[in-house]
């Protein structure tokens, strides 16, 4: 798990649509970080860890940071298959790209994920492992 992390993005809108559903197919919230920006996240009352997810670049990133530069890949942890598999539907219904259709991974174990690119071509992923990513979706 992370403690934060941050993508900037080009489209505030469509990225708002697009992590709306992600969070929402993994029991995750978003919330208004500014006018720029928002969080995604547990909930207000577990803040941390956070996805920053923004038109502007922060302070303290590398100059010339912008989207689709930089890009990032951002793995969230899900309870199980069904949760990886909400997620890949989710994620394409509300824009994102297939990047790697639900299951599991050559060389990974007990593994099992999915992969798409959100609006500005980031590279997102939801996975579960171990006894989660051997049950039956």
């Amino acid at each position: 798990m992370f403690d934060h992390t941050g993508i900037i993005v080009s489209d505030l809108t469509a990225a708002r649509r697009f992590y709306d559903a992600v969070a929402e197919a993994l029991g995750l919230q978003t919330h208004s970080n500014s006018a720029e920006s928002f969080l995604l996240g547990h909930s207000a009352e577990q803040p941390i860890p956070y996805l920053w997810i923004g038109t502007t670049r922060p302070s303290y990133w590398v100059e010339g940071s912008r989207a689709g530069l930089n890009q990032s890949h951002i793995a969230f942890m899900a309870r199980d298959k069904a949760m990886v598999d909400r997620f890949f539907a989710a994620a394409l219904a509300a824009g994102g790209r297939d990047h790697g259709a639900p299951g599991p991974r050559e060389g990974a174990g007990d593994y099992y994920g999915a992969f798409v690119l959100d609006p500005d071509g980031n590279n997102i992923e939801a996975c579960c492992r171990g006894v989660s990513a051997q049950t039956k979706a």
